[in-house]
């Protein structure tokens, strides 16, 4: 007499096997699409780690930097001392001008205020252009990174306007970066 085994067949335990992918990739997604947003993060992070760079090379080089941000991209910016003009920086492919990812875009506070970003950089003054102009308005960065180690105050959120997503960061005059919660 045989007696048959009792267990599962292959076809029982593949139709398991895909309950449980489904239901683990619909929970994956939703999890995505409303729950934290990576890429917000990791640029918030790759912001506060060139400033922090910069911050390291304006004490060591004793330089001054400036960061202007637009609307979805940012530049840093050095401060000639012989032209007493600011100017792009070139050469330094860590300190490029960058664009956010689409669907990003920041908002700046400046010791409290807002500050209204353009979608474009502003032009620098041309150092050979002798004429003065009371109309003309002279080039200055967003935020100022000082040479002493000293800082603008500042609040940059990242925003992800479709859904209504945000992460921030707060420089201190002290150079300090806080990456801040929602709830802050």
């Amino acid at each position: 007499m045989i007696r048959k085994q009792p267990g599962f067949t292959l076809i029982e335990i593949l139709v398991v096997v895909i309950i449980v992918a489904t239901i683990s990739s619909i929970a994956l997604m939703s999890i995505s699409l409303v729950g934290d947003d990576r890429e917000l993060n990791n640029e918030r992070k790759r912001l506060a780690a060139l400033i922090e760079m910069v911050q390291d090379e304006a004490m060591m080089q004793g330089r001054e930097f400036g960061i202007e941000l637009m609307t979805s991209t940012y530049r840093f910016v050095e401060f000639d001392p012989f032209t007493a003009q600011w100017s792009e920086i070139i050469g330094d492919d860590l300190l490029r001008q960058r664009k956010l990812p689409d669907g990003m875009e920041f908002e700046l506070y400046v010791e409290d205020k807002r500050v209204v970003l353009t979608n474009d950089p502003q032009e620098f003054e041309d150092p050979e252009e002798t004429t003065m102009s009371l109309t003309n308005e002279t080039y200055a960065p967003h935020i100022f990174v000082f040479s002493s180690g000293e800082s603008t105050a500042y609040e940059i959120l990242l925003k992800r306007p479709t859904n209504d997503q945000q992460l921030a960061m707060r420089g201190n005059i002290l150079g300090e970066i806080e990456l801040l919660d929602e709830e802050q």
